[in-house]
C-alpha cells in the first residue's frame, strides 16, 4: 500500500494537481484498492475531523488583522522607524528590510504577507538607491522567513493543533530563534553590501529622530506584545488572542490612523476567505491520508528504517533536517506539516528530543523551504514583485539560505536555544 500511495501522490503532484485535490484523491484511491466499500464513509468523517479543531480559528483571525495593519498604513511606518535605528550602516536599507520583516512578523504570522508587504515597498526603493534589483528581492524573501517564526505565527497554530503540543509553547520558542534568523541575515547582507560597494545613510539617527519615529510605530510594535502577552499571561488563548487582534487591528485602522474605510473590509474578508479556503482544504484531505498512513503503520516503518541507520539522536534530527529540507523545496509548507508531522514527531521523540523542540525545529525548517527553489512561495512572490526570473535572484539568495541554514543546525543541536523561554514561563 506504501508504495501504491507514494506512486499515486508523486504523479498527480508531477501533472500539477493541487495539492489539496492530490491528497484527496490519493486517499479516496488507496480506500477504493482496499476493497472495503465501508471504509468509504471515512472520507465525510475524516474530513469533518481534520478540521474540526477550536485553536485553528486562530489561522483566518491572525490573517486578517494582518491585512487590517497593513492597510492601516503600518508597514511605512515601521519601515521608517528600522530605517532610523540601522539606515546609517553600509548597505543601510538591507539592514532595514531585515529589522523591518523582525517587527512585521508580529503582526502577520505568514512569510508570503510579509514579502508582498515590505517587497511592495522596499524593493522598489533599494532598486532606486542603487542596490541591483535581484538582491533587493534576495533580500526580501530571506528575512520574511522571520514571519512564522517570531509570534503569531499561523504554521505553529498548524503544528500545534495537529499534534497537540501547546501553542503558546510555540510561540514562546520561536521568539529567540526568530531573532536569531534576523541577526545571521545581517552578516551575509553587510559582507555583500561592503563588497559591492553599496550606499551608506547620510547620517546616524539623533535620539530624538528614533524617538519620533518610534513614537509614530508604537502602535504596530505594541500588537506583538499584546498578543503574546495576553495568551503566556493566562489572560486569553490563542485563537482568543487572534479574535483581540483583529479588534485592535480595526480599532488603530478606523479611528488612528483613519486610512482603513469599511469599503476595505470585503475585500480582505475575501482574500482571507481564499487562502483558509485552501489551507483547510488541506488538511481536511491530510486527514484522510493521515489515517491511512498510521492504519498502514508507516510512522513505524519509517521509525525503523530510520533506526536502522542510526540510534544517535544526532544522525537521526541531521537525517530528519535534510529530508525536511529536501521536501520543503517542493512541497506546500501545509501539505507538507499535516503529512510528515505524525510520521516525524514520533520518531524525533523516541530519540529523546522534547515535543515543543521538535515542533520548532519542523516549522522553521518548513519555513525555509518558502524560499528554496523550484518552489519557493516567497522566492516568487518577490521576483514579482521586482519583475526578475527565478535564475536572476537566486544566485544573490544563497548566501542568505546558508545563514538560515546554520541557525536551522544551531537551534536543533543546540535546544536551550528555543526551549530557553518556554521553561522560563513553565510552558514546557
Amino acid at each position: 500500500m506504501a508504495v501504491f500511495m507514494g506512486i499515486v501522490f508523486g504523479t498527480l503532484l508531477f501533472i500539477g494537481a493541487p495539492i489539496g485535490f492530490t491528497l484527496g484523491i490519493t486517499a479516496l484511491l488507496c480506500l477504493l484498492r482496499l476493497d472495503n466499500p465501508i471504509l468509504l464513509k471515512l472520507i465525510p468523517q475524516r474530513f469533518f475531523a481534520g478540521i474540526d479543531s477550536f485553536p485553528l480559528m486562530a489561522m483566518p483571525f491572525f490573517m486578517l488583522a494582518g491585512d487590517i495593519m497593513n492597510q492601516s498604513g503600518i508597514t511605512e511606518r515601521l519601515v521608517g522607524f528600522t530605517n532610523t535605528l540601522v539606515g546609517h550602516l553600509r548597505g543601510g536599507l538591507a539592514h532595514v528590510n531585515i529589522l523591518a520583516s523582525v517587527f512585521f512578523a508580529g503582526i502577520t504570522g505568514s512569510a508570503v504577507a510579509d514579502t508582498a508587504a515590505l517587497g511592495s515597498i522596499l524593493i522598489p526603493a533599494m532598486s532606486q538607491a542603487g542596490y541591483s534589483t535581484a538582491f533587493s528581492a534576495a533580500v526580501t524573501a530571506a528575512s520574511s522567513v522571520i514571519g512564522p517564526i517570531i509570534p503569531p505565527s499561523i504554521i505553529m497554530v498548524l503544528y500545534g493543533s495537529i499534534m497537540g503540543v501547546s501553542i503558546a509553547g510555540l510561540f514562546a520558542a520561536g521568539v529567540v530563534p526568530g531573532l536569531l534568523f534576523g541577526a545571521a541575515l545581517m552578516i551575509p547582507a553587510g559582507i555583500i553590501s561592503k563588497n559591492r560597494d553599496y550606499p551608506i545613510g547620510d547620517k546616524r539617527a539623533t535620539i530624538g529622530e528614533i524617538w519620533a519615529s518610534f513614537k509614530e510605530s508604537f502602535l504596530a510594535l505594541i500588537m506583538p506584545v499584546l498578543i503574546l502577552g495576553g495568551i503566556l499571561g493566562g489572560v486569553f488563548t490563542p485563537t482568543e488572542a487572534a479574535a483581540v487582534a483583529v479588534l485592535y487591528a480595526c480599532l488603530v485602522g478606523f479611528f488612528v490612523s483613519k486610512t482603513l474605510r469599511v469599503q476595505d473590509l470585503p475585500r480582505m474578508l475575501l482574500h482571507t476567505s481564499s487562502v483558509m479556503g485552501m489551507i483547510f482544504l488541506i488538511m481536511a484531505s491530510a486527514s484522510i491520508l493521515g489515517w491511512l498512513l498510521a492504519s498502514e503503520r508507516i510512522p513505524e516503518l519509517v521509525s525503523r528504517l530510520v533506526l536502522s541507520i542510526s540510534t544517535n539522536p544526532h544522525v537521526v534530527m541531521l537525517l530528519i533536517n535534510l529530508f525536511l529540507l529536501f521536501v520543503g523545496m517542493f512541497m506546500d509548507i501545509g501539505a507538507a506539516l499535516v503529512i510528515l508531522a505524525p510520521i516525524l514527531a514520533p520518531l524525533a521523540i523516541s530519540v529523546g528530543v522534547n515535543p515543543l523542540h521538535f515542533g520548532v525545529i519542523m516549522t522553521i525548517n518548513l519555513n525555509i523551504g518558502l524560499i528554496t527553489p523550484p518552489l519557493g512561495a516567497c522566492l516568487f512572490v518577490a521576483c514579482g514583485i521586482g519583475k526578475l526570473k527565478l535564475e536572476e535572484v537566486v544566485p544573490d539568495l544563497w548566501p542568505f539560505i546558508l545563514a538560515e541554514v546554520a541557525v536551522l543546525f544551531l537551534i536543533t543541536y543546540v535546544p536551550v536555544i528555543p526551549m530557553f523561554l518556554p521553561r522560563l514561563l513553565g510552558l514546557a
